[in-house]
């Protein structure tokens, strides 16, 4: 690490950490000394603001802001940071531990460009300046030889849902949130891609009435082959709005496929489409690790039950143990308790509490409605619009596509 005046080209500093203390973020010192040697400074947040302001900035490419939990009280000058950093073309990566979604909704809305959890899994963070780096697309006109050599291509956000525990709804959440995301707008409705990774009992087809088709198990079995045509004909469209990739149509091993088959899939999907929704099994396979290190948001579908509560805590233990983003997860409660039910509140509160975990999620119990609209093959939208599930559901859709469409705007 050097201070924050460069003397000339070739000793000039190309990134900057912006922090209340980065001794308090040892991993990030170390990820910045490995990426870019001595050339990179450390500023405390008001320094940042004076710094930007200043001609040695100019040969910044980004810099990190690094906030926990104590930082929550400031964000408006973390957003002022974001804000000033963007109007001098210099990219963010924004790295956070024990910050709220909600904190961490309002910065990346700001405009950062990456987002990495800290403790900082390895090599994370030279993947997001990796990305970063990458050159920007170049404009072409619609209609020109250009744009039908470049196709459709996109950089689609994945969001995963996975249930801790059987019939906690985890197929429901992935199948509405889907249609949800599909129809957000009546303009420009983004395209999504609905995957059902649980091989052996997903009922994604069942939910939308599809039928379950060999070229999904053909695909699967040879994605080292698979190319665009593949792809698309292994999909099948919901209403002309949704294209889904249903479960194989017969029981096969979860070990049919390999993380590099996951890889291929995953980004195919994000190549053509403007989000990934994934329905993972329950169980946790070797391929697990290559969708949560892929996620954008992986949502943990639980209950209010000592079965979830266990799971829960397997599970968190499991990824600690093996040194995976565990912070990447976002707790959803299914089935919670309503406003006026206090007890049922506070035993949320003392379950989140118990298990060192944020329920940053709290979806309303649908009742029968729900499980009507499953057997009928349609989205709750269509067979259950007042159903307070469904509500609630369209509301993260929103959220969800409101944050897309302000980071797209910012890039």
């Amino acid at each position: 690490m050097t201070s924050a005046t460069p003397q000339n080209e070739e000793t000039a500093i190309l990134a900057c950490t912006i922090s209340r203390d980065v001794q308090n973020f040892d991993l990030l010192i170390e990820d910045m000394e490995g990426a870019l040697g001595e050339r990179w400074g450390d500023l405390g947040f008001a320094e940042a603001l004076t710094f930007f302001n200043q001609p040695e900035a100019n040969s910044l490419q980004f810099v990190a802001l690094a906030i926990d939990g104590e930082d929550e009280d400031n964000l408006s000058l973390m957003g002022e940071i974001i804000t000033q950093a963007k109007d001098k073309k210099i990219k963010i990566v924004l790295i956070a531990e024990d910050v709220t979604p909600a904190s961490l909704h309002q910065l990346l809305r700001k405009g950062a460009d990456e987002f990495v959890p800290y403790p900082l899994p390895e090599g994370e963070l030279q993947e997001a300046i990796d990305r970063m780096n990458k050159p920007e697309p170049v404009a072409v006109a619609p209609g020109s030889d250009a744009a039908r050599a470049a196709g459709d291509s996109k950089e689609g956000a994945l969001f995963v849902i996975q249930g801790l525990a059987g019939g906690v709804g985890s197929t429901t959440m992935a199948v509405n949130l889907a249609w949800e995301l599909a129809t957000v707008s009546d303009k420009e409705a983004p395209s999504v891609c609905l995957i059902d990774l649980d091989l052996q009992y997903g009922t994604v087809s069942t939910y939308l009435d599809l039928p379950r088709r060999e070229t999904v198990f053909e695909m699967l079995s040879d994605t080292a082959a698979m190319d665009d045509d593949v792809f698309n004909q292994a999909l099948q469209s919901y209403e002309d709005k949704l294209q889904v990739l249903t479960a194989p149509s017969d029981m096969v091993p979860l070990d049919l496929i390999t993380q590099e088959d996951i890889e291929r899939v995953i980004e195919k999907a994000r190549k053509h489409f403007d989000y990934v929704i994934v329905d993972m099994p329950t169980t946790l396979v070797h391929w697990s690790e290559t969708v949560l290190q892929a996620a954008h948001v992986y949502f943990a579908l639980i209950e209010l039950d000592m079965r979830s509560a266990q799971n829960a805590l397997r599970l968190k233990r499991a990824l600690q143990a093996e040194e995976l983003p565990f912070n990447k997860l976002r707790f959803a409660l299914n089935r919670a308790p309503k406003f006026t039910d206090l007890n049922g509140k506070g035993r949320v509160k003392r379950m989140g509490e118990s298990l060192g975990i944020s329920i940053d999620l709290q979806l309303p119990d649908g009742g029968k409605p729900v499980m009507q609209s499953g057997d009928h093959g349609l989205p709750l939208a269509n067979a259950a619009a007042k159903n307070p599930l469904r509500k609630e559901i369209a509301k993260l859709a929103k959220s969800l596509h409101s944050l897309g469409s302000s980071s797209a705007e910012a890039a």
